[in-house]
């Protein structure tokens, strides 16, 4: 069975990994649609956080404790950065992580395309997921605030989101299409996931790549989410923020709504929501979208994969 999987940030590297050993147990194949809307151009080179992120996560190298960027890091270079004032002093990359970025760039600069250069990378560990960037274009995520437009990374990372948004946007420098392969997977996929991502700025931005969305709305395939909310809260990062700037309510059948109902034009046949929002379920049920409730806080691999398995589950049951 192919299996295509919408995701972005930790929360779509947590839950990648428990699709892959689903995958692994049952022999699926597997495609990661990512976000490259955090992507940046910092100090000359080109950082695609969340494909990283998921990249390091499948390889077993990430930090656990901060839960990005390479485990054993040290970080000389990006000193020496901030000391000819080079680079974002508030974006530290680290020495391992930097010479991802230098081969990557070095690769886009000889004219190799993002996904390909994302697939180089990632040749060198055995992921067991085949990582497609949702575009192979610059398509940044823009801040928009009553002083002006930030990049998502200033607006997330340095100010924590503190600064009011008024809306995000997705831009590029050119035109901007789907990657290589992305339309195809999601076309050909039995099933698709949409990861417990931010909806907002790593599964909008993914949506917001011109084809993504009608592709999604067109696949005969069904479509399951997960919902990153639980309880009416977040469990990391700042996602009730960017729900609360789009006029969401940051609860689990608010963000089942804002997907929609495939039968609506939106994009969901089913929503799997944590057992904290069970009283939910009827809820969303009458909003057109199939639900259930089990326990889904990606803490540790057994959990991880049984959340996996059970939206493959409900998947392969919505193709009978």
């Amino acid at each position: 069975m192919r299996i295509a999987v919408l995701a972005g940030g930790v929360g779509g590297a947590r839950f990648l990994l428990g699709v892959r050993a689903a995958a692994r147990d049952d022999g699926h194949e597997v495609d990661a649609i990512v976000n490259v809307g955090d992507d940046a151009w910092v100090a000359g080179l080109r950082v695609t956080p969340d494909l990283d992120s998921i990249m390091y996560a499948l390889a077993g190298v990430n930090d656990l404790q901060r839960g990005w960027g390479r485990a054993g890091e040290t970080e000389r270079v990006s000193a020496e950065l901030d000391a000819w004032g080079v680079g974002w002093p508030w974006f530290t990359l680290g020495d391992l992580d930097l010479g991802a970025h230098i081969a990557r760039t070095s690769w886009l600069r000889d004219g190799v395309p993002l996904g390909d250069a994302a697939r180089r990378l990632a040749a060198r560990w055995d992921l067991g997921i085949t990582l497609r960037p949702a575009s192979d274009d610059e398509f940044e995520t823009r801040v928009l605030t009553d002083d002006g437009d930030l990049h998502f990374q200033e607006w997330w990372t340095r100010h924590r989101a503190a600064i009011p948004a008024r809306g995000f946007e997705q831009r590029g420098p050119g035109p901007v299409g789907a990657g290589d392969g992305v339309l195809e997977s999601i076309e050909r996929a039995d099933i698709v996931l949409i990861a417990p991502s931010n909806p907002v700025v790593s599964i909008g931005a993914i949506l917001a790549v011109p084809g993504i969305r009608d592709t999604l709305e067109s696949t005969t395939a069904p479509v399951v989410g997960l919902s990153p909310i639980i309880g009416g809260a977040v469990l990391r990062g700042m996602a009730d923020t960017c729900l609360t700037t789009i006029g969401v309510a940051t609860a689990a059948d608010a963000v089942a709504a804002h997907y929609g109902a495939r039968r609506d034009g939106g994009l969901l046949d089913a929503w799997l929501i944590d057992d904290a929002d069970g009283a939910l379920v009827p809820v969303i049920e009458s909003l057109g979208i199939h639900a259930a409730a089990r326990p889904l806080i990606l803490r540790d691999d057994e959990a991880r994969i049984d959340i996996a398995r059970a939206a493959i589950a409900i998947g392969r049951d919505l193709r009978h």
